[in-house]
């Protein structure tokens, strides 16, 4: 186990910048050459590490998000190539620039920041080793120099600002440090100070870093009515716009960021007090040497940009911008495809929004005043993330978080993590305590990391989490043995409640709790037997029994569920809570429903994940099939057919009319209503696990829909699993890659379940046994 010992150090001055903490050295004479350096860096804010003039890497916002409290990531970079040609005797600066970041810069919806901490600060350790093995190491400390820099305001929600005026690359070098002069900004200097950590722990970064994905050139700009200049990046993204510009010196270039457009202007309300506005101060030099800004201590969530004060044309202004999408760089594992477009095309945008939104931690929104790491949606959406990615050091490292936050909280595992919202209370939810579907993702994630990838470690790290959400929510229940005692957000965003009070759903929120309840305490006696605590898992069965025959007896009565909508009946069949009679009532009912609402949508967050399985699993898979397809308002492909390039956080995010939801909570990166596309990969395509980590698959493609072909693919732990379906000439054409030590159970329509191992496979089924009718 490592431990760092090379103390956090702040500016003693207020610069009125970005700090920048520098150290000058030279290499240990007599040793021969460099041949290998690493350097690990820490901050209490967000880091970028500099050596010789160059940035260390390409990794932005290190060193990332965590409950901040009790754990800060200290990440570790090779950087022998940035010493290796340096020589015994030789003199080199190593430089870190910090800004606010989450640690101390504005954070959640109140308004406030600084919650983790008053001041930014910075470690470093750099290890530098020589051919003989002399050892040469570089720690802050007080001995080092703070400066300005040119980033004069940095905040995640608000934007960076860039005064390439007062730019100087001598800090990077040796000699001297002195920041040029410019009136209102004079050049300052400061000595340095350490920092306590106080009862936090460092810890080894261990999360795929975040860095830049893609850069993304203007597919259009113009004018609106109002004068505005306007660019359009062609899909919403998160990250931020490159710009390289000349012009006279002071001019303020001002880009201000949004997703979508309303009334032919930038569409701002949706970011209610979150500015997204970078400025860029030009420094007057010439078009052949260019300002060049990135503002890299900041991220927005946009599409289009509103740039003010250019001094060029609009074909200059086109080719001066690039957009540069960032995101946490995880391993992408899983791939889909069919015959039909908008459906291809729907999963393109939830490929594209989690991967805006997996930014250092699973959050809920990129360009509001929020991007917090919200439980219900996570726990909604973990299976599609885990198929679509490798998702294992990304949600394991968060699963830790949700643990520590748990300890300090009484057991409850709050609505989001890192639990910011302890600092600034979301009041319209009252006192935080264990909600439904929201805390179950300290379950559910876990248990979808396991089956995903099939490492038990996973399950061993959170079962005291695990045990303690279950005991929470057993303390929890009324006196009938319900879970609707506390505050729940049920069925969030139902499409049929108020713009203006999300929670407003048709589904009962205490038959959604109890649901949830009795699929977390399922699960939970799963993972006590696999991990040998027979008497916790007794002791959960027990809890899932009760919970199961309390759901019976209070909420199911003559074939129907209270409240008689398609998210109770959806999580009843998929949890398993009924009998086979009820079931099947169930299932008919279900499918009853979404005919009468002419199969639009009529699910929130509990429900959406879950309603074509449902359907799926008591014979109605045509009907999940003419859900899923549906192209009117509310439903998947509605978004896709006014443009969207994301997944929304509302059904009508955006009206028929163009125009926003008057609602005061709007997103347009949103992924929990993407969670579909976990049933489209194992039910369309045809893939799924048969045993964790997919060491065993069932191949079982349900055409439907009017679909002439679908693929899907998985690089498992195991290798590449893929399946592709096709309608030829009358049958069902299915075509099967199983890697070596994988079997798989082949099940199609009109032929007899058969095994096979590893290899490419093809069979054939009758195609009218495999089309059910419409």
């Amino acid at each position: 186990m490592t431990t760092w010992t090379a103390p956090f150090i702040a500016s003693d001055a207020d610069l009125g910048s970005a700090p920048i903490l520098r150290r000058e050295f030279t290499l240990d004479d007599g040793h021969g050459a460099v041949i290998g350096a690493t350097l690990d860096v820490s901050a209490l804010g967000v880091v970028e590490a500099w050596i010789g003039g160059q940035r260390v890497s390409d990794h932005v916002l290190e060193p990332g998000w965590t409950s901040y409290e009790w754990r800060v990531r200290v990440v570790s970079h090779d950087v022998t190539g940035h010493l290796a040609e340096a020589g015994s005797g030789d003199a080199a600066v190593l430089a870190l620039v910090l800004g606010k970041g989450w640690a101390a810069g504005r954070l959640a919806w109140g308004g406030g920041g600084g919650w983790y901490a008053d001041e930014v600060a910075g470690s470093a350790e750099l290890r530098i080793t020589f051919t003989d093995g002399h050892e040469q190491r570089i720690t802050t400390d007080t001995d080092w120099q703070a400066l300005s820099s040119a980033i004069t305001a940095d905040q995640l929600y608000d934007g960076q600002d860039i005064d390439a005026r007062l730019r100087d690359g001598s800090f990077l070098t040796p000699g001297d440090v002195t920041v040029p002069s410019v009136e209102g900004h004079e050049g300052r200097t400061s000595t340095v100070h350490t920092v306590d950590l106080g009862d936090r722990e460092l810890v080894a970064d261990t999360v795929p870093p975040v860095r830049p994905l893609a850069e993304i050139a203007p597919v259009a700009v113009w004018t609106s009515p109002s004068g505005a200049t306007l660019v359009d990046f062609g899909v919403n993204l998160v990250g931020w716009v490159r710009v390289v510009a000349s012009g006279a010196a002071g001019t303020v270039l001002t880009l201000r960021h949004a997703e979508v457009l309303e009334h032919d202007e930038l569409g701002t309300r949706p970011l209610r007090t979150a500015l997204a506005t970078d400025h860029f101060t030009l420094s007057g030099s010439g078009p052949d040497a260019p300002d060049r800004f990135e503002p890299r201590f900041t991220f927005h969530g946009f599409r289009y940009a509103q740039v003010d004060e250019w001094p060029g044309t609009l074909d200059e202004l086109r080719t001066a911008l690039t957009a540069v999408q960032v995101g946490s760089d995880l391993p992408r594992t899983g791939t889909f495809a069919s015959s039909h477009d908008l459906l291809n095309t729907f999963h393109e945008n939830v490929v594209r929004g989690m991967q805006g939104n997996f930014l250092s931690v699973p959050t809920d929104c990129p360009q509001r005043d929020e991007r917090l790491g919200w439980t219900g949606d996570i726990a909604a959406f973990a299976p599609t993330a885990s198929y679509l990615f490798d998702t294992s050091a990304f949600l394991g490292d968060w699963l830790r978080d949700v643990w520590l936050e748990q300890q300090h909280a009484d057991g409850v595992i709050p609505f989001v993590v890192p639990d910011v919202l302890k600092y600034s209370p979301a009041e319209d939810f009252g006192k935080p305590n264990a909600t439904a579907l929201w805390s179950d993702a300290g379950v559910w994630v876990p248990w979808t990391l396991y089956q995903a990838y099939g490492d038990t470690a996973v399950l061993a790290e959170q079962f005291d989490s695990i045990a303690a959400h279950l005991r929470r929510v057993r303390s929890l229940l009324s006196p009938e043995g319900l879970w609707d005692t506390v505050f729940q957000f049920g069925d969030w965003l139902d499409p049929d409640a108020p713009p203006e009070d999300a929670a407003a759903a048709k589904a009962d929120p205490g038959v959604v709790a109890t649901a949830c309840a009795f699929r977390s305490a399922s699960i939970g006696a799963e993972v006590a037997m696999l991990l040998g605590h027979e008497a916790e898992s007794a002791e959960f069965r027990e809890l899932a029994t009760g919970l199961q025959a309390a759901f019976r007896e209070h909420y199911v009565a003559d074939g129907r569920i209270r409240s008689d909508c398609t998210t109770v009946y959806a999580l009843a069949i998929v949890f398993g809570l009924l009998t086979e009679a009820d079931e099947a009532a169930a299932g008919d009912r279900l499918a009853e429903l979404a005919a009468a609402a002419g199969y639009r949508i009529s699910t929130g967050f509990a429900g959406t994940p879950f309603i074509t399985d449902a359907l799926t699993r008591t014979g109605h898979v045509e009907d999940a099939y003419r859900l899923l397809l549906q192209t009117e308002c509310p439903s998947w492909l509605y978004p896709v057919t006014m443009g969207a390039t994301t997944v929304w956080e509302r059904w009508d995010s955006m009206l028929p009319d163009g125009t926003i939801n008057p609602g005061q909570m709007t997103s347009f990166n949103h992924y929990a209503l993407g969670a579909v596309a976990d049933w489209m990969h194992r039910v369309v395509g045809g893939l799924s696990a048969l045993a964790p980590g997919y060491a065993e698959v069932l191949v079982a493609p349900q055409p439907g829909g009017g679909l002439t072909w679908a693929s899907t693919s998985l690089e498992s732990v195991h290798g590449r699993i893929a399946v592709r379906w096709e309608l030829v000439d009358g049958e069902l054409a299915v075509q099967v890659t199983v890697p070596e030590g994988v079997s798989a159970v082949v099940r199609l329509p009109g032929l007899e379940e058969q095994g096979v191992g590893g290899g490419e496979h093809e069979f054939r089924a009758p195609a009218a046994a495999a089309v059910p009718a419409g």
